[in-house]
C-alpha cells in the first residue's frame, strides 16, 4: 500500500494505492529501465565568473543576437534552462549590452565601451 498526503494548491490529498507484490514488480522493471535519452544532461561545473564571461564572449563574438537564439545558446552554455535564463537576464542588464525592439523578438546588441579621451 503507498499513501499520498498533501495538498495541490489550498485543496487536501490524501490518496492510498493498493499494489499487490507482481504491482511492484512491475513497477521496479519500468523504473529500471530509463532510456538514455530522458537521464538528465551532466552540468557543466564551470565556475560563475567564467561562466559569465563566457556569457559575454559568446555576444561580443556574434556583435548581434535575437533573444530566442541567444537564449538557446546560454542555455547550451550554462548547461540548464534556469541557468541561461539567468545569464540572459545580466546581459540585458550589462552596460555593454544594448537591446533593440526588433520585429517579433528582442535584438541583443554588443557595443564595446567608449574609450574616455
Amino acid at each position: 500500500m503507498l499513501r499520498i498526503r498533501g495538498t495541490i494548491g489550498t485543496w487536501p490529498v490524501d490518496l492510498t494505492v493498493e499494489l499487490d507484490d507482481e504491482d511492484w514488480a512491475r513497477l521496479a522493471s519500468v523504473q529500471a529501465v530509463v532510456p538514455e535519452e530522458t537521464k538528465p544532461a551532466p552540468v557543466r561545473s564551470q565556475p560563475a565568473d567564467a561562466l559569465w564571461q563566457s556569457a559575454q564572449d559568446l555576444l561580443r563574438t556574434a556583435g548581434q543576437m535575437e533573444g530566442p537564439d541567444l537564449l538557446v545558446q546560454l542555455q547550451a552554455l550554462a548547461g540548464s534552462a534556469d541557468a541561461g535564463k539567468r545569464l540572459l537576464v545580466r546581459l540585458r542588464h550589462c552596460p555593454q549590452v544594448k537591446l533593440e525592439s526588433g520585429v517579433d523578438t528582442p535584438l541583443y546588441r554588443w557595443q564595446e565601451p567608449e574609450e574616455q579621451p
